[in-house]
């Protein structure tokens, strides 16, 4: 780990650091503020008030459990059928893979709704699950591979000269030293889907499909713009992920520093 001794180097990253946070902390500063102006507090009991949150929540809540899901499982065979399986051709469908990551979002809108149509999944969650899973999937591979280098070719060689099949190594030799990596997989898919908001604004019409993050634009139409209600509704959106970061922060960056050092 990098130790950082003297006292002058100590402020100094210290002082980076702050410059780092300080413009991303600003704005959430000011969208607190914002949300306890006028009536303080009373501005999150009127976002209760709409009695729209439990199944906005509930939605997202489904949509984030089955991206990470999907996204889980996809990562963990794809990176170790790249790292240790000897495939054929496989570093090319790596790269291929790995093209999928300069695939802005926007430019994929029209084609997932057309498929989306044609599928009969418009205004299904399974319409929002997928693409979001499949657009997480190429980083957390690429990160999970790095990983899998990692681990001694030796484990499975002795699992194999045990009689064990490529299934049960990769079940109970494989799979038990990924945690760590497993959890920064976890914490980033989680934060992405949560945040969601192109997709589901395209995909869910119906307001009982709609996710948290679309919460904020109750509030907001051709004849009304209640900024405190949109900035509470953004507060309340926030929470959740923020704490589920902050429970499983040294998780993710032990996953990631593994990861990245292996």
């Amino acid at each position: 780990m990098f130790d950082v001794r003297s006292r002058a180097s100590r402020w100094g990253l210290q002082l980076l650091a702050t410059l780092i946070v300080v413009p991303y902390l600003f704005p959430l500063v000011a969208m607190v503020q914002g949300s306890l102006a006028g009536q303080g507090l009373g501005n999150y009991a009127k976002v209760f008030a709409t009695g729209i949150v439990h199944t906005y929540f509930l939605n997202s809540i489904i949509i984030a459990a089955s991206t990470i899901a999907l996204v889980y499982v996809c990562t963990m065979l794809a990176a170790f059928g790249f790292a240790k399986l000897r495939i054929a051709g496989k570093e090319i469908w790596f790269w291929l893979l790995l093209v999928a990551l300069t695939m802005p979002e926007a430019v994929l809108l029209t084609p997932l709704f057309v498929t989306a149509s044609t599928f009969d999944m418009y205004n299904e969650l399974i319409a929002v699950i997928l693409p979001l899973a499949a657009l997480q999937v190429p980083f957390t591979v690429l990160l999970a591979r790095s990983f899998f280098n990692g681990i001694p070719n030796e484990l499975m060689e002795a699992g194999r000269i045990d009689g064990a099949s490529v299934v049960r190594v990769f079940w109970h030799i494989v799979l038990p030293l990924t945690r760590p990596i497993a959890g920064a997989i976890v914490v980033l898919t989680l934060i992405n889907s949560w945040n969601a908001y192109l997709l589901p604004l395209l995909m869910l019409n119906d307001p009982s499909k709609q996710v948290v993050t679309l919460l904020p634009t109750f509030f907001m139409s051709q004849y009304t713009n209640d900024q405190t209600g949109v900035l509470a509704a953004a507060v309340i959106t926030a929470v959740p992920v923020i704490a589920a970061y902050l429970l499983l922060q040294r998780s993710f960056e032990r996953g990631l520093a593994a990861g990245a050092l292996k």
